[in-house]
């Protein structure tokens, strides 16, 4: 790859993919400042006067709450400005990487989920996922739609940062217990991308590789489980956290209501991706153990 676009580099995914790329090509990263991804016509623009032969769109509309009352804006950056980078791809003749979500799922079946389960999206922000899902597949363009679920990383705000901050504060915290998935390093979905794609360019773009896989840690959890685990491993680092008495207590979806419904069961299977390009990542109990280390040891990456 000689010239690569990616999206949202201010973003925790966009963030890891920048370091991850530096040495495949020369990058282009840009937030909404340089590339709206709202107007369709700025980003046809954009991507015109770049020309990339990679682009990876890891930005997206990411407040899963407000989108119920800002469900226009959503689906204008979700769901048909992937269809433009779709579009534009496929007129470049330039591969397109897309990361969705386990939101498009309804969270009822009590295995995970394959690739080849129908979607059934319970919230506008699921809605507006599936919706670019769908539009990347009509494009045409080579793709590979990336779906994940629970993402953290060392850059930017997410739930393993907002744990380390209420433990900090607060002597109970209240965490639901009865949502289930894979806690998922954006890192390793960086690092992941960039092995997949090494593999289908060495296969000279086998179109059958292309398309859609799902790509979680290893393992499954509950958010009450994932924030106990994250305070122990940050009581290694932080003598007052590891002074401190914290209770965390399980309670129930319905104890915290929020306007868009989560998935019951989040878990994806990602036999997939590991029979198509041998991909597996780490168990996220790996995965989070490394990354709480590296905010503590180097905050000002953070």
């Amino acid at each position: 790859m000689s010239k690569i676009l990616i999206t949202g580099k201010n973003g925790q995914v966009g963030w890891e993919l920048q370091r991850v790329f530096a040495s495949s090509g020369e990058v282009i990263a840009v937030d909404a400042d340089d590339m709206d991804l709202a107007d369709a016509d700025a980003i046809r623009r954009f991507v015109r006067d770049v020309s990339p032969d990679l682009i990876i769109n890891p930005a997206a509309y990411t407040a899963v709450d407000k989108a119920e009352s800002d469900s226009d804006l959503a689906m204008a950056v979700n769901g048909i400005a992937a269809g433009v980078l779709a579009e534009e791809a496929q007129h470049l003749g330039a591969v397109l990487v897309h990361y969705s979500t386990d939101y498009v799922f309804d969270g009822s079946k009590p295995a995970p989920y394959t690739e080849s389960d129908v979607p059934k999206p319970q919230s506008v922000y699921g809605k507006t996922k599936f919706a670019g899902e769908q539009a990347i597949r009509a494009s045409g363009c080579k793709h590979l739609i990336l779906r994940t679920s629970w993402v953290y990383g060392v850059h930017g705000g997410n739930f393993v940062k907002t744990m380390l901050r209420l433990a900090r504060e607060r002597d109970e915290l209240r965490i639901v217990a009865d949502q289930f998935g894979a806690p998922t390093w954006a890192r390793d979905l960086a690092q992941a991308t960039a092995s997949a794609l090494n593999c289908w360019k060495i296969l000279d773009w086998d179109h059958q590789l292309g398309g859609l896989y799902h790509l979680t840690a290893a393992g499954r959890t509950n958010w009450h489980q994932y924030a106990e685990e994250i305070v122990r491993l940050a009581r290694k680092y932080d003598s007052a956290l590891a002074a401190k008495p914290l209770n965390i207590h399980p309670i129930a979806t319905h104890e915290y209501p929020v306007p868009a419904k989560r998935p019951v069961n989040s878990v994806l299977a990602n036999d997939k991706i590991r029979d198509a390009f041998g991909i597996v990542l780490p168990a996220w109990q790996d995965s989070l153990a490394e990354c709480v280390r590296e905010i503590y040891e180097q905050p000002e990456s953070a």
